[in-house]
């Protein structure tokens, strides 16, 4: 992290760290509240921004429009229903793109504080016109 975090941004930063998931605005909004901090929400949407500019956290977009964050501490991988929107997270022991990475650090001479790779089709039951439960 470049400057130093504002108070509204540390408590974020804290809640984010403790809580250990991707998590929305939101819904970290409500998460606060619970934990009797009182900030607004749109002081919370400042504070991720802040955080993210920062290289402190990730956001990730989903298909819906809706934005999750987490602490930036690894890379992402995901695929994606576009159907039910299920997101089911990829292991990823080798991953292709750090090779890219690199080069794009030496080449572009661009600070890379992380990255997201995702794939977006339909999960086997959509496929088969199936309900099912969202996680």
């Amino acid at each position: 992290m470049k400057s130093q975090l504002t108070r509204s941004q540390n408590t974020v930063l804290k809640l984010l760290k403790k809580l250990n998931r991707e998590i929305s605005a939101q819904e970290l909004y409500i998460e606060l509240r619970k934990s009797q901090l009182s900030l607004g929400l749109a002081t919370v949407y400042r504070a991720l921004e802040a955080l993210k500019l920062n290289g402190a956290i990730q956001a990730r977009l989903l298909n819906s429009g809706e934005t999750l964050y987490t602490v930036a501490q690894q890379d992402r991988h995901h695929v994606t229903c576009l159907q039910c929107g299920t997101s089911i997270p990829i292991q990823d022991d080798e991953c292709p793109v750090h090779e890219l990475e690199d080069q794009l650090r030496q080449s572009a001479k661009f600070e890379i504080f992380y990255h997201t790779l995702e794939f977006f089709g339909l999960c086997s039951p959509c496929q088969l016109g199936q309900p099912h439960a969202k996680p």
